[in-house]
């Protein structure tokens, strides 16, 4: 966990915006990009509290980090951005299970990620974004207005919602259902200024019905997880 501190110390705590900037227009020959190697070092040092027989681990991480670093910024070009931050960060993260493996060898059993109650999990996690966003696509489709300008971003409505589907699934399980009414309440006042803009009727209503159907699939799908969940315990 020392480690792990030390990385989101140095890179998300302790490195400006203008830092960035600078590591992408002037690359290798950017003084931004050894100080922010450096305060890697010296977060590693701190967290570890200064011992030396770490050396050899906090020199691979310092030197794989900026190398690391080095190659995202010429492929910052080449590579869609979301996509690079991604590989950035887990090549960051598969460096310091290198090291702590080093130090502590250890082993990973995959055989839990395949037991009924986590992939029962999973398959619900799948059926509660992916599934249910294309479900409603194609259930609201024929009723789907035309657009006129001030047009959304790309996926932008599939991606709430997942996410408000994820909220309605964390909610029932923890037995929070005033967080839906929240919630439903908290997007109604957000697309209220959408809807009170326009005096296209259709759009009001396909929105309505989404929103409903989002929800109330959320809800169906929750407590056939519940349901599920309860009948693999009793086995």
């Amino acid at each position: 966990m020392q480690l792990v501190l030390a990385h989101i110390l140095g890179d998300f705590v302790i490195q400006p915006d203008d830092w960035i900037e600078d590591k992408k227009k002037k690359k290798h020959k950017s003084r931004k990009l050894y100080w922010h190697t450096a305060i890697h070092a010296i977060a590693l040092l701190f967290t570890l509290q200064f011992d030396l027989q770490y050396w050899i681990g906090i020199l691979f991480i310092v030197v794989t980090h900026y190398l690391i670093d080095l190659g995202k910024l010429y492929a910052n070009e080449k590579v869609n951005e979301r996509w690079l931050f991604l590989i950035d960060q887990a090549l960051h993260l598969l460096i310091i299970g290198v090291t702590v493996y080093f130090y502590a060898p250890f082993s990973v059993e995959f055989k839990e990620a395949y037991t009924p109650e986590a992939l029962l999990l999973i398959v619900f996690l799948l059926l509660k974004t992916f599934v249910s966003s294309i479900f409603l696509k194609v259930l609201v489709s024929k009723w789907k207005p035309e657009k006129k300008g001030n047009e959304e971003l790309k996926n932008a409505g599939a991606y709430i919602g997942m996410l408000e589907r994820l909220f309605i699934f964390g909610f029932i399980l923890i037995d929070y259902w005033e967080g839906i009414g929240f919630l439903l309440a908290a997007k109604s006042v957000f697309r209220f200024g959408d809807l009170s803009n326009t005096e296209d009727r259709n759009l009001t209503e396909y929105i309505l019905i989404g929103t409903l159907l989002s929800f109330g699939i959320a809800i169906l799908i929750s407590k056939g997880y519940q349901y599920l969940e309860k009948a693999l315990i009793h086995q």
